[in-house]
């Protein structure tokens, strides 16, 4: 209920996007209609091919009898569809006026900022330290550009369930633009939690990435970086962005929970997950050598 962020709930957006990745970019479902006529279902919508497949919750399937080396396997298989799509030719998907990849960490950091301060509750810290910090380490606009997927997590990866190295379909597009890389993969690294984490983050763990032979963040970090040949000196800027990007994504949730905007219990506890993110980005600051 009330007003929603238009462009987290693009359907038009995923559908272009999709649309010109057909035949580009592997493991994308078919799109087969888009209207933004509201009178035939009450919403703009689309509709694509059903794929079937797995999504990856909380847990692996038992029935793959996955040891260290296959869960260490999985995550590289799962980031080379991150980094297949940030070396991705954009104009060959004609996609290159998708968005203005100029200037995107700059409206990506004074965007969330503004939508924190927009969602703010009484009982969640401004965090004004964290914003002014990341706002003046925007980094120069000489780094390399990407179709970036804006939500690239493990339960967006659709895998065969008789062969989990197999992706079938990577999924929730509409964020996507024309951007940064390195934000895209802080992005999903900030969800990527660790078992010698602190608790408070851990307790916000919604896929496996603990799990004896997953990937650490660090080792993504430099998997990625030997992929794509992207620098990455400046990586605290990014980590902190993709923690405070969570921080304002919970917040929002938590803000529509408060104002009775939403009726989900789950969002009763987003506030104090937000707070949580926020001073673990302030440790990072705290740490951060720029």
């Amino acid at each position: 209920f009330g007003k929603k962020a238009i462009s987290a709930h693009s359907m038009s957006r995923e559908y272009r996007v999709l649309t010109g990745l057909n035949g580009v970019y592997k493991s994308i479902p078919t799109m087969i209609f888009y209207t933004d006529d509201e009178s035939l279902l009450g919403s703009e919508f689309y509709l694509m091919e059903k794929v079937e497949g797995v999504l990856i919750k909380k847990d692996f399937p038992r029935i793959w009898n996955f040891d260290d080396a296959k869960r260490y396997k999985f995550c590289q298989v799962i980031f080379d569809k991150l980094i297949e799509l940030h070396l991705l030719d954009y104009s060959a998907a004609g996609l290159q006026k998708f968005g203005n990849p100029e200037g995107y960490a700059e409206r990506q950091i004074l965007g969330w900022n503004r939508r924190y301060l927009a969602s703010l509750t009484g009982d969640v810290p401004d965090f004004k330290d964290v914003r002014a910090w990341l706002e003046a380490h925007i980094p120069d606009e000489t780094g390399p550009k990407s179709l970036v997927h804006g939500d690239f997590r493990i339960d967006n990866v659709m895998v065969d369930k008789d062969d989990p190295f197999n992706v079938l379909a990577v999924l929730d597009w509409e964020m996507a633009a024309l951007g940064d890389p390195l934000m895209d993969l802080a992005n999903s690294l900030a969800y990527w939690f660790q078992n010698d984490d602190p608790n408070e983050l851990r307790a916000m763990k919604n896929q496996p990435s603990d799990a004896n032979g997953m990937m650490r963040r660090d080792e993504i970090l430099e998997y990625y970086s030997n992929k794509t040949g992207f620098e990455t000196k400046h990586w605290d800027f990014y980590e902190v962005y993709g923690y405070f990007r969570l921080a304002v994504i919970s917040q929002q949730l938590y803000y529509r929970f408060v104002n009775k905007q939403t009726r989900d219990p789950r969002f009763a506890k987003y506030g104090e997950g937000a707070a949580n993110l926020g001073r673990h980005c302030q440790n990072l600051i705290n740490r951060s050598s720029l």
